[in-house]
């Protein structure tokens, strides 16, 4: 089974950028879609971003234009470049892979530990 590591949170200025990284090891994630997740202090978890294998990329309307998912299947990672941030942005972060070359739904099959991004107004 796939482990996913998230780094790259911290404390950044609202309007300020960050680079989340997603380093998975054990196999490949190369045939599978990968998604990131965010889940602020008191609320649900968020969908934010999927990258399918294919290379098509879909986003959260909250987040278009701002952040852009990426992924390198030879180096095994998957990266969320985030700019713009605004403190409503502010949550932990989630990796995740679902089993499917086009998943579109939000029941993905493996997570990570998640990485806290803290935007500060």
């Amino acid at each position: 089974q796939v482990q996913l590591v998230e780094s790259g949170g911290g404390l950044v200025q609202a309007g300020g950028s960050l680079r989340l990284s997603c380093a998975a090891s054990k196999r490949t994630i190369s045939s599978y879609t990968m998604g990131w997740f965010r889940q602020a202090p008191g609320k649900e978890r968020e969908f934010v971003a999927r990258h399918w294998s294919g290379g098509r990329t879909y986003y959260a309307d909250s987040v278009k234009g701002r952040f852009t998912i990426s992924r390198d299947n030879a180096k095994n990672t998957v990266w969320l470049q985030m700019n713009s941030l605004k403190s409503e942005d502010t949550a932990v972060y989630y990796c995740a892979e679902a089993l499917g070359t086009y998943y579109s739904g939000t029941s993905y099959n493996y997570w990570g530990q998640g990485t806290q991004v803290t935007v500060s107004s």
